[in-house]
């Protein structure tokens, strides 16, 4: 069983930089995949970005490469989402996600269907 808590988020202009926190309690933190998804009012949720065990391979969304990046601490049970340029389009409730599946060699693990582990989510608006 792990437990996932977010934090960092906040309301920022366009073109501000946020980072995201997600920290992690239970054992055995390294062997989970893990994911950042969020979700807007109204849409459904969508995967925005994925790393691996040790970290040495990140997955990004089209619409958030370039701009984001995630990393991952694991000796102390943390994982983060820096975000660059934030538009108004970024606005959402971010939400960190563990899975135990094996990641696809070009992306990753994107089904939200596929982690079994979430937190509560942290909500970050954009205003222009």
């Amino acid at each position: 069983q792990v437990q996932l808590v977010e934090s960092g988020g906040r309301l920022v202009e366009t073109g501000d930089s946020l980072k995201l926190s997600c920290t992690a309690s239970g054992r055995l933190f390294a062997k989970y995949y893990m994911g950042w998804f969020r979700q807007a009012p109204g849409k459904d949720r969508e995967f925005v970005a994925g790393i691996t065990w040790s970290g040495a391979n990140t997955y990004y969304s089209g619409s958030v490469k370039g701009r984001f990046t995630m990393s991952r601490d694991n000796d102390k049970n943390v994982v983060f989402l820096q975000m660059d340029d934030l538009q108004s389009e970024d606005t959402a409730t971010y939400y960190c996600a563990a899975s135990e599946s094996w990641p696809q060699p070009d992306r990753g693990i994107v089904r939200a269907d596929e982690y079994v582990f979430w937190g509560q989510g942290t909500q970050v608006t954009v205003s222009s």
